[in-house]
């Protein structure tokens, strides 16, 4: 009998051992949102700070934790490296993704960054639109580290208008990955991910929401003329949207050319509200954040990149662009407050590459900028043929690099070096030019830091260029002669803001030097996972605390 209740007392104590155990899981938030602001200068924060409302962008600055001097650590700073490096904690010299697309030596042509032929369009008959996976990413995200870290328990969802910036950060097995198609104006998935469009995005899609956002057309949210911030409202560096024979409010026509060209969305404000409520479907449709198990949503909100290429950073447009997003924001936070739970939640907030200013507004106010690209790819063929006798020795131009035709130069006996060197000798009498580097000699280039760091970074010795140009401050590519573009080293491409607002995050700010690969490294810290297999980057302490 004595025995029998040892045995008993015995089972209660390892049962509450257990019991004590299971209760002891480690401290993690129910949900996690990335918001990635495509082409979010960090100025933006605070150039429209005064008309901002509460519950956005200034929230997110009152309630989290700012970080003031994070920078892009490598070229070029174009929207698939971003999302990339956000979500690996890597540089496309490891993590593979050498650009939005980049010149393939082997097949002589170019690779899209998430094209996949072997899988095929889910929710459209478009190949262009459905043929897409992460395939050609060589790390882990740290989505993917999450779902390995609970083994695959966690819902991951990546949403975008654009494919790239949906794919790249959910990672290669999340729950899904969802993107805008132009030619049906309805949200799409690849077979990578799913035989069927799951029933809750067809549910989306059949609302026909787009349409609905352009039916009243795009006059700014506020009298045009408090837009003080930006130039006025005709000026000859924007581009024309829609049918407008004028880049100027309002946009009157906007629903008859949306139903033109359904893509037409993209470059306005209303394409970051329908991302957002694309969001809020996915969110309530798979119970994301309803159980003990960590679940996280990527949300690129791309409009704001599509609108700064058009009109350039100090358009009216783009104000009100951001003007409209704040609200945005502060309706999908209210949401996540009453989903989730207020302290529930951790969100983060930051962007994959800034912009430069129109070239013109630049000249207009005696500021130094200029077009490059009068070497061009043709002209330095033919510049080429003349000192060796060979022609087409240049096989691509491309993301600022010069991808020179190995096997040609080689066929030929022709010393590569000498034509590396001929080449950058060329680009450096260019007045627009800064630097032209031989990517197999950076380590002994006469380059600055920052510059040959991030250089280093971004060389992926299978899909790089030969020779990366460095353009001077404020040159941009011969073809962008209104709005703009970007993909350099400079503080208006590579600053960019960071918050992480919401669980266990204390309100503050810092102006401490910090890198975009620092973000998934951080992330992993206060979710106490394994980093990213690529990761190169260090956790933020002043974030994670104590």
């Amino acid at each position: 009998m004595i025995r029998l209740r040892k045995y008993l007392w015995g089972l209660i104590l390892i049962s509450g051992m257990l019991s004590a155990q299971q209760k002891q899981s480690v401290p993690r938030p129910k949900l996690v949102v990335g918001l990635i602001v495509d082409q979010m200068r960090w100025d933006y924060l605070y150039r429209y700070y005064t008309k901002y409302g509460e519950g956005g962008f200034k929230r997110l600055l009152s309630s989290g934790y700012s970080l003031n001097n994070v920078h892009i650590d490598y070229v070029p700073t174009v929207t698939a490296i971003g999302h990339t490096s956000i979500f690996t904690g890597s540089v496309p010299s490891i993590h593979g993704i050498a650009g939005n697309d980049w010149y393939d030596r082997e097949q002589g042509k170019n690779i899209y960054c998430t094209a996949d032929d072997t899988v095929h369009p889910i929710g459209s008959s478009s190949n262009a639109s459905g043929q897409h996976s992460p395939r050609n990413l060589w790390a882990t995200t740290i989505t993917d580290q999450l779902g390995l870290e609970t083994n695959f328990n966690s819902k991951i969802i990546g949403i975008s208008l654009k494919d790239r910036a949906s794919i790249l950060p959910a990672g290669h097995n999340p729950t899904g990955a969802f993107w805008f198609d132009d030619t049906t104006g309805k949200f799409i998935t690849s077979s990578y991910y799913a035989k069927e469009l799951p029933k809750w995005v067809q549910a989306f899609n059949a609302k026909n929401i787009p349409a609905q956002l352009v039916a009243n057309g795009w006059s700014t949210l506020l009298p045009i003329q408090q837009y003080t911030e930006s130039s006025p409202d005709d000026v000859p560096w924007e581009n024309l949207l829609g049918s407008k024979k004028t880049p100027t409010f309002p946009y009157t026509d906007l629903a008859k050319d949306y139903e033109a060209k359904k893509g037409l969305i993209r470059t306005t404000p209303f394409g970051n509200t329908l991302s957002l409520k694309l969001a809020e479907a996915a969110i309530e449709a798979n119970q994301m954040g309803a159980d003990e198990v960590t679940d996280f949503l990527t949300v690129n909100l791309a409009s704001t990149d599509y609108v700064g290429h058009h009109f350039g950073p100090n358009s009216i447009e783009v104000e009100d662009t951001y003007l409209r997003l704040d609200r945005d924001l502060s309706d999908f936070f209210k949401n996540l407050d009453a989903k989730i739970g207020k302290d529930n939640y951790l969100v983060f907030l930051t962007a994959d590459h800034g912009a430069a200013h129109a070239v013109e507004f630049m000249r207009a106010h005696k500021m130094p900028a200029g077009f490059f690209g009068e070497n061009n790819k043709s002209k330095l063929n033919q510049k080429a043929k003349q000192k060796f006798g060979v022609d087409h020795l240049i096989a691509a131009t491309k993301n600022y690099q010069i991808y020179l035709d190995r096997k040609l130069i080689s066929d030929h006996k022709i010393a590569l070096d000498e034509v590396q060197n001929f080449f950058i000798d060329v680009l450096r009498k260019d007045p627009a030019v800064l630097y032209a580097i031989n990517m197999d000699e950076i380590a002994r280039s006469p380059v600055p830091e920052p510059i040959k760091s991030r250089v280093i970074n971004g060389y992926n010795w299978e899909r790089s260029g030969d020779i990366q140009i460095i353009p001077k401050d404020g040159y941009l590519p011969l073809y962008v002669k209104k709005g703009t573009t970007h993909s350099v080293w400079n503080s208006y491409d590579s600053h960019i803001p960071l918050i992480f607002m919401g669980w266990k995050i204390n309100q503050g700010e810092s102006n401490q030097p910090y890198n975009m690969t620092d973000i998934a490294p951080t992330l992993s810290a206060l979710l106490k996972i394994q980093f990213p297999s690529g990761s190169i980057g260090k956790p933020i302490t002043e974030v994670i605390g104590k």
